[in-house]
């Protein structure tokens, strides 16, 4: 039986997005976004930072047009992944591999938007927007 493997956040960049390129010359961009969760029973509000990853023309357009404070939506898969860090030791990352990543201001909305962005980049079923969105302040999760 076939698993789904689905994942839509909103939220904020926690620092600019850092793009690098693979030793094929894949380009690669990761970034963290905090979304707030909702409180419960008048407990306090905690904030969970998830771990993005994105490639190609999506991270090309990521780390041009997004930075520290960008309100995005992520729409990707959940993925886990292992490696050994500098002192040997196994580590274990999940993290979302974005496939579309959406801008969620309107320009003048926060300082590192840029309006200019293309709509949609025709590049590996990948797009990134800048349009806004009319929901109220209470369907968003912060």
């Amino acid at each position: 039986m076939a698993g789904m493997n689905r994942c839509v956040l909103v939220g904020r960049m926690v620092r600019d997005p850092e793009l690098k390129r693979t030793n094929s010359g894949a380009s690669v961009t990761s970034f963290t976004i905090a979304i707030d969760n909702p409180s419960r029973n008048g407990s306090d509000k905690t904030t969970s930072f998830i771990p993005c990853t994105c490639w190609n023309k999506t991270a090309e357009n990521v780390a041009k047009y997004c930075s520290k404070g960008s309100l995005i939506g992520v729409d990707g898969r959940l993925n886990q992944r292992s490696y050994e860090d500098r002192n040997g030791g196994k580590r274990s990352v999940v993290e979302v591999i974005a496939e579309t990543v959406q801008f969620l201001e309107r320009k003048g909305e926060n300082s590192g938007f840029d309006s200019d962005m293309p709509a949609d980049n025709g590049a590996d079923n990948s797009t990134i927007t800048h349009e806004g969105i009319d929901s109220s302040d209470d369907d968003l999760p912060f």
